[in-house]
């Protein structure tokens, strides 16, 4: 059974793995990361457990049992008891409810763990995949993603209040 699990320093060859592998299958629903992101990604990622120590977000990687990473889920500037959401899963377990069903996971831990009471995630219109997880995990739209927010794209915010 897949863990949700904080991300850690000893995560970072499976993490790296997971980008690589579904590179392709990414950027046909966001903007590829570019090749700079792997060129540098040991920076990068000690960036990332930089600013997740500094409590300025907190990153999760969703763990197989053989140890890969099936996906990424992310809390992006936490303030005020409110933080922007981002995901991506794995190729191999997209349509199965997966992110739907993390999502909701990191939901509750984002209010029990974190003490946040909103969470909001901008997808563009193309994302009809992220669309439907958001829905399906109790977010509304809220209003328009303008392109800065999308790397270029439009979109739509959505939001979710969470239970303490």
């Amino acid at each position: 059974m897949p863990e949700l699990k904080l991300l850690h320093a000893d995560h970072a060859p499976a993490v790296l793995a997971f980008e690589l592998a579904n590179r392709t299958y990414f950027a046909a629903s966001v903007p590829d990361r570019g090749d700079d992101f792997f060129d540098r990604f040991t920076d990068r990622y000690n960036a990332l457990l930089a600013e997740q120590e500094d409590g300025i977000c907190a990153f999760y990687v969703l763990v197989a049992e053989d140890g890969s990473v099936l996906g990424r889920f992310n809390l992006y500037d936490l303030e005020d008891g409110t933080a922007s959401l981002g995901y991506r899963v794995a190729q191999q377990v997209a349509g199965r409810g997966v992110a739907t069903a993390t999502v909701e996971e990191l939901c509750r831990l984002a209010a029990a763990r974190h003490g946040l009471r909103t969470l909001r995630a901008a997808t563009s219109h193309d994302n009809v995949a992220s669309r439907k997880v958001l829905t399906k995990a109790g977010f509304g739209p809220v209003g328009p993603a303008a392109p800065a927010d999308l790397d270029g794209q439009s979109g739509t915010w959505y939001q979710r209040d969470l239970q303490p």
